[in-house]
Formats: C-alpha cells, structure tokens, sequence
C-alpha cells in the first residue's frame, strides 16, 4: 500500500468511496451524493489552505481509501484545531488502510504545526471510535440525538488528540522563542 497526496485523477474514487458511504452508512450525515465537481471544489479548497487530501492506493494503483482534514471551526481561535475524516473503500475495509491513513494524516497535521486534531464519530460506529483510541484519541464529548439519519436519530461522539507536548499558548511560545 502507498499513501500520497491525492490529485485531480483520483476524483472519480474519492467521490465513489463517499458515495458509498453516503448511501450505505451513517458516517456522513448527507442524503445526497456528490459528483466530480463537488470534490473538486473541496479538495481545491482544503489544498488552497494547506491542508493535505491523502489517498491509499494498493499494488495496482487502485485508490482504497482517502484522508483529509479542513478547519474545525471557522473562527480565528480554533486556527490550530483541524477536524478530519478519513474512509476506506468498502472491498478494502478492515485492512490496516483506515490505520495508515490516519496516522499519516496526524503526522501532516503535526508536521504542519496543528495543536489539536479532532474526530466527530456516529457513536454507534465502534470500529472507528476503536481504532481512534488505539491512536491515542480521547473521547471528550457526546452528543445525544444531534443527526438523524435513515429515519433515526444519531449520537455525535468526539474525541480529540494532542499533536503537541506544548502546554504554552501559541502567544506564550513565541515569547520564549519555542514557538516555530
């Protein structure tokens, strides 16, 4: 498996992999699927802030799963908290893939200086809530009957990482000369 930065040719995958899950799960809360200019439109813009699109692809070059993250909140403070998503192709589930991608993902997210990286899960998606914590990730909230979907209503699990071992604030460490 490789893990690279996705690009314009890898579109069609990522719009069926998020179809799939559109249609079939309640890991995105949308009833309607997208197409090819829709996911270009979001990849151009978390790509335009820096952010990184990451796609598995297997010994083929088949793409089996993406990883992304964008702001969590779109207001000043929360600049250094990212919220991301990752999925895997349903034929390629329960692989290591989901595993590979997040960590490189949480590896981007440090390398590019994020604090703190955010999951919001369906609570009763115990995989990867699962394979969340196995990383480190901490539950830090739950939010009952929040989404509804295929005619029930869903719970909003978060769970947060630290990218950092810096107590400061980003003004306190720039101070001292630790902030970079």
């Amino acid at each position: 498996m490789l893990i690279r930065p996705a690009g314009t040719q890898d579109l069609a995958a990522i719009a069926a992999i998020y179809n799939h899950a559109v249609l079939h799960t309640t890991a995105i809360w949308n009833d309607r699927t997208v197409d090819l200019a829709n996911r270009a439109a979001w990849m151009e813009e978390r790509q335009a802030k820096g952010y990184p699109v990451l796609v598995s692809v297997d010994a083929q070059g088949t793409v089996t799963g993406y990883a992304a993250y964008g702001d969590w909140r779109a207001f000043d403070g929360f600049r250094h908290t990212v919220e991301h998503s990752v999925y895997v192709h349903p034929d390629h589930q329960r692989g290591g893939i989901g595993r590979a991608l997040l960590t490189a993902l949480v590896g981007e997210a440090k390398r590019r200086g994020k604090h703190v990286m955010v999951a919001a899960i369906e609570a009763g998606n115990q995989p990867s809530i699962a394979l969340h914590r196995s990383l480190g990730f901490v539950q830090t909230g739950l939010m009952p009957e929040v989404g509804t979907k295929f005619g029930r209503w869903l719970d909003l699990v978060f769970l947060q990482l630290n990218l950092d071992e810096t107590a400061a604030t980003p003004a306190a460490a720039a101070a001292d000369g630790t902030a970079g």
